[in-house]
């Protein structure tokens, strides 16, 4: 997966395409560079690395079959896709790019993410978590978008109904960007609950109104919570105990998958949401999960783009997952605002200096 790289001074595939997404570029006015890039896994797995969480322990992925690909995905999209395997190319109008070994990438990322799945269901793990590249939520059946290829959850929740005897699903998405591909994927299907949390429009890609919530007989079984830019912790955990929890109760899951972006954090300049928010969130899932289906508990990595933010959440989701407790969001200092307290109070009784 490391071997997905974009290179924007690279000579992508000519046509009109290319110079279009030049074209916008060179209208920044600053340099830029492909966001979506390798570091993203290496200092995830240099922080866990660094500081090692007990009880987590690692297995390799594995690439995804086409015909797992498309449960999700056109045969056609697919045959575009395979086409440009060991190419440079730009694929859509919102700067996704490949490089000659992007497709190898992005069928391990969806395979790992089948695998983390299986992992749980068979009973080797009690969660899992996969840190894949590139992303995929919002991946649709026929289009690349967002720095994604394929969509890297919706494969994983079709290989749990399909092959894994998971007859209803919950899909989870906190990243700060709204979900579009996975929405679109399960629009009209009864048996997968999508809910989604993330910053309204128009922040990109524009969609996920409260009035989106799937049609046919899929009507009611998509959740979209739009929130403003400065919303944090607390508005997420209102969310969670008083939409999620109650949707959960009603769905029943068989599985519980996250697609798991960092970007809400205060360092990714999208949203406010701590360390401890993300894992206060993991915890409430993790409850959710074993109440409803065995604890099957899985996390896809999705953006998040500050390394700091992204490898320190990352670890503040595997700590929950592997047992601890996680602290009330909010809480942090104020044991030593309280010992401060206590050492400075005698300063200010009798009267004060001339």
């Amino acid at each position: 997966m490391l071997a997905h790289e974009p290179d924007i001074e690279a000579p992508f595939l000519p046509g009109r395409m290319d110079k279009r997404i030049r074209s916008l570029l060179s209208g920044l006015g600053v340099p830029w560079k492909y966001p979506e890039h390798p570091a993203r896994l290496t200092a995830i797995r240099h922080l866990l690395e660094l500081e090692p969480v007990p009880g987590v322990t690692f297995e390799s992925g594995k690439a995804a079959t086409r015909e797992q690909l498309g449960r999700v995905h056109t045969s056609s999209y697919l045959d575009h896709i395979f086409e440009l395997r060991g190419q440079s190319a730009w694929l859509d109008v919102d700067t996704t790019a490949v490089s000659p070994g992007s497709v190898d990438a992005a069928e391990v990322a969806a395979g790992t993410a089948i695998a983390a799945v299986e992992a749980v269901v068979e009973g080797r793990a009690a969660s899992s978590f996969a840190l894949v590249r590139p992303p995929g939520h919002h991946a649709e059946p026929v289009r690349a978008r967002g720095f994604c290829l394929f969509n890297n959850v919706a494969v994983a929740a079709a290989h749990a109904r399909a092959a894994l005897d998971c007859r209803r699903v919950m899909i989870v998405d906190w990243d700060a960007h709204h979900g579009n591909g996975t929405q679109d994927i399960f629009w009209a299907d009864p048996h997968v609950l999508f809910c989604d949390l993330h910053r309204a429009a128009p922040f990109y890609p524009g969609t996920g109104s409260l009035e989106e919530i799937g049609m046919g007989l899929g009507d009611g079984t998509n959740v979209n919570i739009p929130l403003p830019a400065d919303a944090g912790d607390a508005a997420y955990l209102k969310a969670f105990r008083e939409i999620l929890v109650p949707a959960a109760e009603w769905f029943q899951p068989d599985l519980i998958l996250v697609s798991t972006g960092f970007d809400p954090h205060s360092h990714d300049l999208a949203m406010e949401v701590s360390y401890d928010g993300f894992a206060a969130m993991t915890g409430i899932l993790k409850t959710l999960a074993r109440r409803h289906c065995q604890g099957r508990l899985v996390f896809v990595l999705e953006g998040g783009y500050n390394l700091i933010s992204l490898s320190r959440g990352v670890r503040s989701v595997l700590r929950v997952l592997a047992g601890d407790e996680p602290p009330e969001p909010g809480q942090r200092g104020i044991a030593e605002v309280e010992a401060a307290a206590d050492f400075h109070r005698g300063a200010f009784v009798g009267p004060p200096p001339d």
